[in-house]
């Protein structure tokens, strides 16, 4: 948690701005973050964040004011350990019960070569994706998963979780390195 000082992020949207702002909107996807303050603090914009790596972790936050003459919001927020017991709340989406006609209509509305005109490649994406995640949160359903495959996701066999594992060990003239 912190001030990241990103006032151009829309957090709803997933979308920036300033590049140095999209960049850090890829880190948090990359890392599979969650942002959880959902109001704005200082003229609108949220600046202070609390990110976690699973949902239900962090829980009740409330903006608290500020703390004597600063401009930053105090934040409160509980580590829900609950969270960290309880059996898995793995959600996939529900191809089954998906509206297909509508996410080809949603998607099929949008003037693709007005809304990337004279964008590059990583804005291209960066619309493209909001666009795509919007329709899809419309149009397919999620679901839980329950079960003893709730920890695995199916496609992730011994030889991926093995290739995964040996990349988060990172040579370096010392040695080797956690990343």
């Amino acid at each position: 948690m912190g001030d990241f000082n990103h006032p151009d992020i829309c957090w709803r949207d997933n979308a920036a701005e300033r590049k140095q702002s999209r960049k850090f909107l890829e880190c948090v996807d990359d890392n599979i973050l969650l942002q959880v303050i959902e109001e704005p603090m200082r003229r609108g914009a949220m600046l202070d964040l609390v990110l976690t790596n699973k949902e239900g972790l962090v829980g009740d936050v409330k903006l608290k004011g500020s703390l004597g003459c600063s401009d930053h919001e105090m934040v409160e927020f509980k580590i829900l350990r609950a969270a960290r017991r309880a059996h898995s709340k793995l959600t996939t989406l529900d191809f089954s019960r998906a509206d297909f006609g509508l996410f080809r209509d949603l998607l099929g509305r949008i003037p693709w070569d007005k809304a990337l005109e004279g964008r590059g490649a990583q804005d291209s994406w960066l619309i493209f994706k909001g666009h795509l995640l919007q329709a899809q949160e419309r149009c397919i359903p999620t679901k839980r998963k329950s079960g003893k495959n709730t920890k695995r996701l199916r496609w992730m066999n011994k030889e991926l979780l093995d290739k995964t594992s040996n990349t988060k060990r990172k040579p370096t003239e010392g040695g080797i390195k956690d990343r």
